[in-house]
């Protein structure tokens, strides 16, 4: 990995995009000659651009234009496991400012003394894990939205509303939740660039902390556990609710079954 500037550092402004695509994309097969990083995959592309590909569902294009983006992304087609759509994105500004050292700006603009394979990477690591966490913040939010008119109902009338299919369903949506975002992005894991250039962590945790990283990504694991806890008293709620009525039929049929016996007993 070169700590050289990258060609599209010729622009004073370089546009970088962030797009979750799915849950997955198989880069296997993608090697190419010349890759500036195989985690994650990133390599030069359009004109001056680069891209970088990580495996849980985000392309991130630095430097390239929209027509130059949507190419990447129809060469992706059949590689992207999971689709979403509409797509989560993100972007943000780099300003080459040789005179600046390297620091984000009040407006939002990440201002770099020299565009390197480095700071990209770091860059684009840092806009992927944030489009990862927008997206399942979004999804967790439409799970709670479910979950709380179900604990109303048992705080108010002391029973779920809605019958066993729709809570299982429920149910379902909240394990679907926990499966995604529990395979996110590990946001406390530092990035591979940071091994080889130690000096960059300040540069990087500045990002983090504009990007609020590990704060959103502990009160998303916070609200994990607790989607979690209530499918699991739903669960226990459908469990008793039918050991309760198995308990009624057969208190039933051995009460039938004895009036049967009596009747035969007095017809005698």
């Amino acid at each position: 990995m070169s700590d050289s500037p990258l060609a599209i550092a010729r622009e004073r402004r370089v546009t970088v995009r962030a797009l979750l695509l799915g849950d997955r994309i198989e880069t296997a097969g993608l090697e190419r000659n010349d890759v500036l990083s195989t985690i994650p995959l990133a390599f030069r592309a359009g004109e001056h651009g680069v891209v970088a590909l990580f495996r849980y569902g985000v392309v991130v294009t630095v430097g390239m234009s929209p027509l130059e983006e949507e190419e990447v992304i129809r060469r992706l087609d059949g590689r992207i496991v999971g689709a979403i759509k509409p797509r989560e994105e993100e972007s943000v500004q780099i300003e080459i400012a040789p005179d600046k050292d390297d620091q984000l700006t009040p407006s939002g603009v990440i201002a770099v003394k020299a565009l390197t394979t480095e700071h990209t990477l770091l860059i684009a690591d840092a806009l992927a894990t944030s489009v990862v966490l927008a997206h399942d913040e979004k999804r967790v939010a439409e799970v709670f939205d479910v979950i709380q008119p179900i604990a109303r109902g048992l705080a108010e009338h002391g029973r779920t509303p809605g019958g066993r299919r729709a809570i299982l369903k429920h149910i379902g949506n909240a394990l679907l939740v926990q499966h995604r975002i529990s395979g996110l992005v590990a946001v406390a894991e530092k990035p591979d660039v940071l091994w080889e250039r130690p000096d960059l962590e300040r540069f990087y945790s500045r990002l983090e902390d504009e990007y609020e990283l590990k704060e959103r990504a502990d009160v998303l694991t916070r609200k994990l556990t607790v989607i979690s806890d209530s499918a699991k008293a739903f669960a226990d709620i459908i469990d008793t609710e039918r050991s309760l009525r198995l308990e009624l039929i057969i208190v039933v049929l051995i009460a039938v079954e004895i009036v049967l016996a009596g009747s035969q007993m007095l017809l005698r």
